[in-house]
């Protein structure tokens, strides 16, 4: 019976319009709606954390359509449920096959799609929280469209909140105070289903207030907040330990983090981002640790891969540091859209025909490993923007010697042309 069902299910979105969180796909322009438009469906892979819609985009694509849709898992189902889909398919005349955590399958189980891919007689939609560029051989991967679904802003958690109590299908009249909502939004971590299923929990116990959504969350899920912390206060000052350098406050942070139930997955990335944005070329290797920091957790699960996430954190603290490729890549975001326009130098360009070459493309170019002189003294940036300077070594650390080769290298190409 649909009232049995939990709210998350009850809940789920009956048009691409309903759909929170992803406007890069279904908002207006978007991949997945330029698809339904044009009722033509490819196979695809759609990565991302739990809870942000995996499933329910796939179910909307099949019924824009107008195709069977078969939902299976990559945990439980083998060569032998996709010959059977199949079959189904060949029956009906055509399927749209949905595998959950498809980076399960294993290369055998993957290769054993592509024939069905390639007749059209299967259209293929992928699910997994994992890089799709690690999870997948490339003979599937090169036949699938990777697409991003991205956790739900806090915002959009609020509004799934409060359209689950207004909504007929969910807890329409329910009492609700403003703040215990935002309190959920805010540790439910960009996980939908986590939010409204947590949000029924609450509601059962009266009136959805502060107090039922701790009780709701559970002890270990919101031991974070004890002190009234709130978990971003945490995060931020994990964040903030490591780029200062403080190996005992990024370790504490931590701790307190995983001890409260806060997603591994989650501090993971948080490591990812720390290695690209506040260590950066100081320590190139900072970033591979963060990476198998991540694929080891993955590998382990908790507690004994935690370990992974621990190591990668003490090494991101106790790392020199440097943001100049962040600050170089928002002054590269910001010339580009103030010359957006601006013609590439005639010998830089591309010239695959007759008539491109005609046109000077590609004309005069000195290939560097052959004129190192000649390169040195060529135009690079398009005309007007000859003296741009937007990455600049200013970190610790191997940075040190970057910045001896970029000085070098920019004196070398203030050399004027022979």
């Amino acid at each position: 019976m649909e009232g049995m069902d939990p709210l998350s299910e009850r809940l789920r979105p009956r048009t691409l319009d309903e759909v929170l969180g992803q406007p890069h796909l279904t908002g207006p322009g978007g991949l997945l709606r330029r698809m339904l438009e044009g009722k033509r469906l490819s196979s695809m892979v759609l990565f991302g954390p739990p809870g942000t819609g995996k499933t329910t985009l796939a179910r909307l694509l099949a019924e824009g359509v107008g195709r069977p849709f078969l939902r299976l898992s990559a945990v439980e189902a083998g060569v032998k449920e996709v010959r059977q889909a199949v079959e189904r398919a060949r029956r009906e005349g055509g399927l749209v096959l949905f595998l959950d955590e498809v980076h399960r399958f294993n290369k055998a189980q993957q290769e054993a799609l592509l024939p069905h891919l390639e007749s059209g007689l299967l259209t293929f939609i992928g699910a997994t929280a994992e890089n799709p560029a690690f999870g997948l051989v490339p003979a599937l991967r090169s036949r699938l469209r990777l697409l991003p679904v991205r956790p739900l802003s806090e915002e959009d958690l609020l509004c799934l909140l409060k359209r689950a109590l207004t909504d007929p299908r969910g807890l329409p009249g329910t009492p609700y105070e403003e703040g215990a909502l935002r309190l959920l939004a805010q540790a439910a971590g960009g996980d939908a289903r986590f939010a409204l299923n947590t949000l029924e929990l609450a509601a059962a116990l009266g009136r959805v207030e502060e107090g039922s959504v701790k009780e709701a969350l559970g002890s270990e899920r919101f031991a974070m907040d004890r002190e009234g912390d709130r978990f971003y206060d945490l995060v931020s000052a994990l964040h903030k330990s490591l780029r200062g350098s403080h190996v005992d406050a990024a370790l504490y942070y931590l701790a307190r983090l995983l001890e409260g139930g806060a997603d591994p997955r989650y501090l993971a990335r948080r490591l990812l981002r720390v290695a690209v944005e506040d260590v950066g070329l100081a320590d190139p290797l900072a970033l591979r640790l963060a990476v198998a920091a991540r694929e080891a957790y993955e590998a382990l699960g908790s507690p004994e891969g935690e370990l992974a996430l621990v190591e990668a954190a003490v090494y991101l603290a106790l790392a020199p540091k440097s943001h100049s490729l962040y600050a170089a890549w928002q002054r590269a975001q910001e010339a580009a859209r103030a010359h957006p326009e601006a013609p590439v130098p005639l010998h830089l360009r591309n010239a695959p025909t007759g008539l491109a070459k005609a046109l000077g493309h590609g004309r005069g170019y000195a290939y560097y490993h052959e004129d190192k002189e000649g390169s040195f003294a060529q135009a690079y940036l398009p005309e007007g923007l000859e003296g741009l300077r937007l990455f600049e070594a200013t970190g610790e650390g191997w940075e040190e010697r970057v910045r001896e080769r970029l000085r070098a290298l920019r004196e070398r190409f203030r050399q004027p042309s022979p």
